[in-house]
């Protein structure tokens, strides 16, 4: 499958977010061509601030694959990573990190800060943004006009 249909399916998760009321974001991990996990944000059902799509599909795939170690692995998720999201991508080895919309407030990939870039990292990932940007910026801006 193709960045762009990966990251319908995460548009998807994202909608599941968005119904449970939480901020509508959805990741999934895919290696070899297949879903090896995927999440949406649960922090608020979850009491947890930790609770985002990409640690929810990183946590997934480590229990379906055995390994924290998620070499070879691609992560879709629709909105620009924050630090914390992208430390556990690095700490978990995913080779390629693609997203929708940028997040120029805390975005880690390069939005606000370019952590995946640092120097002190010993692992390159690579990082392609903007996949279907626009449909994945306007399922949160309807979010957030529709609680203001």
């Amino acid at each position: 499958m193709s960045d762009s249909a990966w990251m319908g399916e995460a548009l998807e998760l994202a909608a599941r977010a968005e119904a449970e009321g939480e901020v509508p974001v959805g990741a999934l991990l895919v290696r070899d061509g297949e879903v090896i996990g995927s999440g949406w944000n649960r922090t608020i059902a979850a009491h947890d601030p930790t609770a985002h799509a990409e640690i929810l599909a990183l946590r997934a795939a480590g229990a379906a694959t055995s390994n924290y170690r998620l070499p070879g692995s691609t992560l879709y998720v629709t909105l620009e990573p924050c630090a914390m999201c992208v430390g556990a991508m690095i700490h978990a080895r995913v080779e390629r990190l693609v997203f929708g919309a940028h997040d120029p407030k805390t975005g880690a990939a390069g939005g606000r800060f370019d952590l995946l870039r640092h120097p002190a990292h010993n692992h390159v990932m690579e990082c392609v943004g903007g996949v279907m940007a626009e449909e994945c910026g306007e399922i949160l801006r309807a979010f957030f006009r529709a609680r203001r």
